[in-house]
């Protein structure tokens, strides 16, 4: 059984990665840490997990990664930076849930995230755990860094298309709604019942975090620098993000082709699902999965493609794309403790 430990276990990300941990076949649970309630019984702060977890949770310090195969980080943005170095100097493989190891470039991590980024040289060491497009670089990484939700969703949706070159990287439109447990487990008057419920906001504008993010990994899929245009809307639902892609098709690129250029980059994807001609995903069925719909359409009339993706921001684009990368560097069944099948209705 391979040893894995949790930093950060209490937050919506650690408890769902505690979910589908203890149901996973090849792994036990060696060391979970919060900051805040150390001292506590996980089941106390998550009574889902009660009769499956039974730990005391502890503050995080360098020896939670010896001993272990794989160490989580779910910490806030700005904060797994603070640990990373010191917990490398262990054997133990790290995957960081935050946006710390993400962007490839310093400079462009301060400017969003509005702080210096404290060990700029480990950013080109950290492989970007998308396993449908960097399967082979996780396989050799000891520092991953998991995509944001969003990221992956928009990225899923139109990397296929950037390889073929069919569409203008510079035309690129992502209108994307995510459920609120994607703003974090700590109260803000955004996210309170009263304020969510049956009511979809915008956020972000022009600002949001994610959008050097896309770039940057639809960059890499293209033959150039990418500008997205990115709109983050708060949907009333726990799980989810629906996101809408559209970009401006190059000429001579056939409509009906759109498709099928999705179902080739991602036959024989264990968690890519491309829907039949007629359908297109919902949020619903992917919800509690690590399962990614996608469907595209090309709209002659504007000389435009969309292309529509659905996953559970908690699963596909948080702890279950973890748990997947996990997998891979552990040279371990990349769908052990995981589904692609979601709970609706």
């Amino acid at each position: 059984m391979k040893k894995i430990s949790i930093a950060g276990a209490t937050g919506y990300t650690g408890i769902e990665l505690l979910r589908l941990l203890v149901k996973h076949p090849e792994v036990e649970t060696a060391t979970l840490t919060a900051e805040s309630h150390a001292g506590k019984n996980i089941a106390d702060i998550a009574p889902s997990l009660r009769g499956w977890v039974d730990q005391t949770l502890v503050k995080l310090s360098p020896e939670v990664a010896q001993g272990c195969d794989v160490l989580f980080l779910a910490l806030p943005h700005t904060t797994s930076m603070q640990h990373v170095p010191e917990l490398l100097k262990s054997d133990c493989k790290i995957i960081d849930l935050s946006a710390d190891y993400r962007l490839h470039d310093a400079q462009v991590y301060g400017d969003w995230y509005k702080t210096p980024h404290l060990n700029p040289e480990l950013l080109s060491q950290a492989v970007y755990g998308l396993p449908e497009l960097h399967r082979d670089k996780i396989k050799q990484a000891q520092l991953v860094a998991n995509p944001g939700c969003y990221p992956t969703s928009a990225v899923l949706a139109l990397a296929p298309l950037m390889k073929e070159n069919w569409v203008d990287a510079q035309s690129i439109i992502i209108d994307s709604k995510s459920g609120v447990s994607g703003a974090g487990r700590k109260l803000k008057q955004t996210t309170q019942f009263c304020e969510a419920n049956e009511s979809v906001s915008a956020y972000g504008l022009g600002e949001h975090r994610h959008t050097p993010e896309i770039e940057q990994a639809l960059a890499g899929a293209a033959t150039g620098p990418c500008t997205v245009s990115f709109t983050p809307l708060l949907a009333p639902m726990p799980r989810g993000i629906l996101a809408s892609c559209t970009a401006r098709l190059l000429p001579g690129t056939a409509p009906g082709a759109v498709t099928d250029a999705l179902a080739r980059a991602y036959a024989g994807e264990p968690f890519v699902r491309v829907l039949p001609p007629g359908q297109w995903p919902v949020t619903g069925a992917t919800a509690g999965s690590n399962a990614v719909h996608l469907q595209a359409a090309a709209d002659t009339r504007t000389g435009r493609v969309i292309v529509m993706s659905a996953l559970d921001n908690l699963g596909k684009g948080a702890a279950g794309q973890a748990v997947q990368a996990a997998n891979v560097m552990l040279g371990l069944p990349e769908t052990a403790g995981l589904t692609t099948s979601g709970v609706a209705p």
